[in-house]
């Protein structure tokens, strides 16, 4: 049987029936495509080609979710004003080979029209649309891709540690140009997960590289013109830093200056995230999906952003109706009871959205600090559990989130067939007498205010960076964490910083300990287990080093054996090649993160929501989104405006 009737056999909880009919059932359009007023006026000016010939042979057809839409206006949203770039991927920067369809239920071809997989799921071929362009007007094309893999990917300078979404086992995938549409991505050993890795924000790496734009800032293609480039640009101090300053993977706040970076995305940047007050983007005119009557999309023309430091004044601002979708930061009970009654005076509704992540609240300490005392401790488990039991979970719910969430570890949430009660509630006792009983063993010495002793003599302080992001008041939760800490003689200070740069320290290794949410609740678990083992992607840091030995065994540093123990058992997951193989060795692999109990985890969250106008339409009620599943992608490109719609 070939893999591929093995793709149609498992439709139930991997869904990639989707990919081979979507690529079979294109719509017959007589090629008359529609655009948008305002690109009609560019053609007729000269400014630009016409519609069909901006847009690939075969656009991707997006299924409306109410009725075909109207054009026009101006998307009013917010942002947070430091390290909140991550809120633009969400929005404007999501395009890739394939994705999830918006009820998560399967992964359905997007840039790539088609793909097939070897029987062993070591080898996938791609082959892309025809016709495709970046948004400058220039092909789109395998060269893009090879662009990436062999002069950013593979080169040591740029790419010193290999994405996890690109390696297996630690050995890097190899990609081959077949021809100007197809090409073949080949592992070394089965990778099952690769397809759905892919669909999550994590795949964009292929895709976002520009061969024609990016190449003048290689040394590889532009070494004698590289000095001069380096002249205008003082910051850059070599060429590497100059190319990055141009495009990056980590989508720091520089990416998002760079408004000349041709993209694939539905609008472009023309006012950058920088020390404006806003951030802008328009449409763009080669972006390649239509709607089912052969309207180039999007919608809407335009979004912009305001910047602000302040999660009470984003709520503030909905609710005068200032904004017409807002999410991040306010969609949490700390807002909810404010924001309902603003609905009126705001013009806006509430939107059920599934953002059930692994924790609302983890306590992530920095197994690999490199002070030597500090390292030990945190990667003593009887450590850890004695600081688990000491925190008042419930308290922290009925105080802090107003009794929305439940005490609970990072864990796949109850609801899917993954759960693991045991992970999910081991250690969550408030139980100070135990905690100080396992604290007495391991630290028994305590200076004169009562607080324990390192190996070394000295008071053990955990310096907490705290950013009050995502308007789940971690403030205030570290406030008590740092009481209850205080009761069991364990000295926490508090260190308030912004995302951006509490991005710098961990990437840098710089941090005792942070609070953060945790992804993994449900069904990407299988392709984000960052807060269950050490995984290099974004936010979550608790094991740098390790999860840099992770993607390549000649950097970083070798974990313990229990550790390495637990990344074999994810090399597990990533090779099964059906459901039914995988779900049996994820469970192997949950089990085994319950051994190791890396991280501590505060609340299991509740369901969140968003606001969007009441004049919006096409807009998903119960949209899922967790960790990469990136909302409100993939459906912002069919909202409209409907002011009839009230």
């Amino acid at each position: 049987m070939s893999y591929q009737r093995k793709l149609r056999d498992l439709v139930v909880s991997t869904g990639l029936l989707g990919i081979f009919v979507c690529a079979m059932i294109a719509p017959a359009f007589a090629q008359d495509f529609k655009q948008a007023p305002a690109l009609e006026e560019e053609v007729k000016a000269g400014k630009l080609p016409a519609v069909n010939e901006r847009l690939p042979e075969k656009p991707f057809v997006e299924t409306m979710i109410d009725d075909v839409g109207k054009y026009g206006g101006t998307l009013r949203t917010t942002i947070l004003a430091n390290g909140d770039q991550y809120n633009l991927t969400r929005t404007i920067a999501n395009e890739l080979l394939v994705r999830w369809d918006p009820q998560w239920k399967k992964v359905v071809p997007s840039l790539a029209e088609e793909f097939t997989a070897s029987d062993d799921a070591t080898t996938y071929t791609f082959k892309l649309r025809k016709g495709l362009k970046w948004s400058d007007g220039q092909p789109f094309t395998v060269d893009d891709i090879m662009f990436w893999y062999e002069d950013v990917f593979m080169n040591s300078a740029l790419t010193p540690a290999k994405s996890p979404t690109f390696t297996v086992a630690g050995k890097p995938v190899k990609v081959r140009k077949i021809d100007e549409q197809t090409v073949e991505f080949k592992f070394e050993t089965p990778y099952g997960l690769f397809i759905q890795q892919l669909a999550y924000g994590q795949g964009h790496a292929p895709v976002i590289y520009p061969k024609h734009y990016l190449s003048q800032f290689h040394e590889k293609y532009n070494k004698d013109g590289i000095p001069a480039l380096l002249k205008s640009n003082p910051a850059a101090g070599d060429w590497v830093a100059l190319f990055n300053s141009k495009v990056s993977l980590t989508f720091q706040p520089v990416y998002w200056q760079n408004l000349e970076l041709p993209t694939m995305n539905p609008w472009v940047l023309t006012v950058p995230y920088a020390d404006s007050e806003r951030v802008v983007a328009k449409r763009n005119p080669y972006y390649w999906k239509v709607d089912t009557n052969g309207n180039q999309l999007p919608y809407i023309d335009g979004i912009t952003w305001a910047k602000l430091d302040d999660p009470q004044l984003m709520a503030l601002k909905m609710t005068s109706g200032e904004f017409d979708f807002a999410f991040r930061h306010i969609n949490n009970s700390t807002f909810k009871s404010v924001l309902f009654d603003g609905q009126e005076s705001g013009n806006y509704k509430f939107v059920d959205v599934k953002d059930l992540p692994a924790n609302d609240a983890t306590i992530l300490l920095n197994l690999n600090s490199t002070d030597p005392a500090k390292k030990k401790l945190f990667q003593n488990k009887d450590f850890r559990i004695a600081l688990s039991h000491a925190i008042n979970r419930q308290e922290i719910i009925d105080l802090v989130y107003v009794g929305q969430g439940t005490p609970a570890q990072v864990a796949v949430q109850p609801e899917h067939e993954l759960y693991n009660e045991r992970e999910a509630m081991q250690y969550t006792e408030y139980d100070p007498a135990a905690a100080n009983g396992m604290l007495d063993k391991i630290m028994p010495k305590k200076d004169g205010e009562g607080y324990r002793l390192d190996e070394s003599g000295k008071r053990l302080t955990i310096n907490f960076m705290v950013a009050d992001v995502f308007g789940l008041s971690y403030p205030d939760v570290m406030q008590m964490v740092q009481q209850y800490a205080k009761d069991v003689g364990i000295d926490i200070q508090l260190r308030t910083t912004d995302r951006a740069r509490l991005n710098t320290m961990w990437a840098a290794n710089e941090q005792d300990a942070y609070i953060w949410n945790c992804v993994g609740g449900l069904s990407e678990v299988y392709t984000d287990p960052r807060c269950y083992m050490p995984f290099q992607k974004a936010d979550i840091f608790f094991a740098v080093r390790w999860a840099e030995w992770y993607a390549n065994h000649e950097t970083g540093e070798e974990p313990p054996e229990e550790v390495k123990a637990l990344m074999a058992a994810y090399d597990k997951v990533n090779a099964a090649a059906n459901d039914a193989d995988r779900k049996t060795k994820m469970e192997e692999f949950l089990n085994l993160s319950a051994d190791n109990f890396l991280n501590i985890g505060i609340s299991r969250p509740m369901p969140k929501y968003m606001m969007v106008s009441k004049n919006l339409k096409n807009v998903v009620n119960g949209i899922p989104i967790t960790g990469n599943l990136w909302h409100p992608a993939p459906t912002l490109t069919q909202w409209y405006f409907d002011k009839s719609a009230q």
